[in-house]
């Protein structure tokens, strides 16, 4: 929990209220009707019998130890972890590459094929993006073999906490609230923009302030979206920016018991128009089983609808190479080829 400086900085935040961080909207984490007794019978017994794949998901290795500098690229890991090279700083967001996104080894196992990466496999890191807390965004053993590669880490208020406990230098952790907008290197801004949703690794929820980031190259403005509920943020952070070149949304863990803290299919697309996107990366899926839906709904649900909107969805397979400089670029449904 945030302690000393810390925590009189997260006490001062005007989204701290009666103890916690609150959405700028009313937030049940349960929807009407929903409990936790009902939830726990649905995991246990009511999982879709595709929950996840009987076959290896598909993938391809990018050598990113070797890229040159003046390529802008973006490589997904499945779920919500993904590697950017950008205008030559090199950029990596939520990583969980541990094959686990649970305190235990044993639950929350990555499907077949996804592990293809390790931080063996990552260079030095310029600027570490953690969107909140959750086992499946802020990975223990990941971020411990990262340390030594790590040159700033940018999160939440609060989040920090997790860090400096781990070893993590205070002076390399930029901490911001909503609506905080900073400079780290010439020609690459940061606005931390809310998002709708909570955050907690054990019993005592929302001391870490969970986050979207706007981020600003010389070139290209990334919406880097985390975890979030449809609200009116989404329109207001569109309003506010004029537009995106690439939106990375969450498309994924989804459930009508907690529709108010994650996207449900049919709000997906509608929040990328909100937000004026150009090309939108559906991210939150194909990796692990925390939702009640088939492994492969996202992916199929998105680009079915998308069949009326006609928006550019790119949907690389883990570890394939997305040219952030080519908003033509074609990809597979790769997702069909699996059982």
């Amino acid at each position: 929990m945030p302690k000393g400086e810390r925590l009189a900085t997260v006490q001062k935040s005007p989204n701290f209220r009666d103890g916690a961080f609150q959405n700028q909207s009313v937030t049940p984490q349960l929807t009407d009707g929903a409990t936790y007794g009902k939830i726990m019978k649905e995991v246990l017994f009511g999982r879709p019998k595709r929950a996840k794949p009987s076959g290896e998901i598909p993938s391809q290795k990018t050598d990113l130890l070797n890229l040159d500098r003046g390529e802008n690229i973006l490589v997904w890991f499945g779920h919500s972890s993904y590697f950017m090279q950008l205008d030559g700083k090199r950029i990596l967001v939520d990583p969980v590459l541990s094959g686990s996104a649970a305190p235990f080894s044993f639950m929350t196992k990555a499907f077949k094929g996804t592990d293809q990466y390790t931080t063996d496999d990552l260079p030095a890191i310029d600027y570490l993006f953690l969107s909140h807390d959750h086992y499946d965004h802020l990975d223990y053993k990941t971020i411990v073999k990262l340390k030594s590669k790590v040159s700033k880490v940018i999160c939440g208020l609060g989040t920090g906490e997790h860090l400096e406990y781990w070893g993590y230098d205070h002076m390399n952790i930029i901490e911001k609230d909503w609506n905080e907008k900073f400079d780290l290197d010439p020609g690459f801004t940061v606005h931390t923009v809310p998002s709708r949703h909570f955050s907690g690794r054990w019993l005592k929820r929302n001391q870490a302030l969970w986050t979207s980031f706007v981020l600003q190259s010389p070139h290209l403005r990334i919406f880097i979206g985390g975890d979030s509920g449809y609200d009116k943020h989404f329109a207001e952070i569109g309003n506010t920016f004029g537009g995106f070149d690439l939106a990375i949304m969450e498309n994924g863990q989804y459930n009508k018991n907690w529709k108010h803290i994650h996207l449900m299919p049919h709000e997906i697309l509608q929040a990328a128009k909100e937000l004026k996107a150009k090309r939108i990366f559906p991210v939150h899926s194909s990796k692990f089983v925390l939702g009640n839906h088939a492994w492969d709904a996202p992916l199929e649900l998105i680009t079915e609808n998308n069949k009326k909107e006609n928006l550019n969805i790119i949907t690389p397979m883990i570890g394939e190479k997305v040219d952030l400089d080519n908003p033509g670029q074609v990809f597979s449904h790769w997702w069909k080829e699996v059982r």
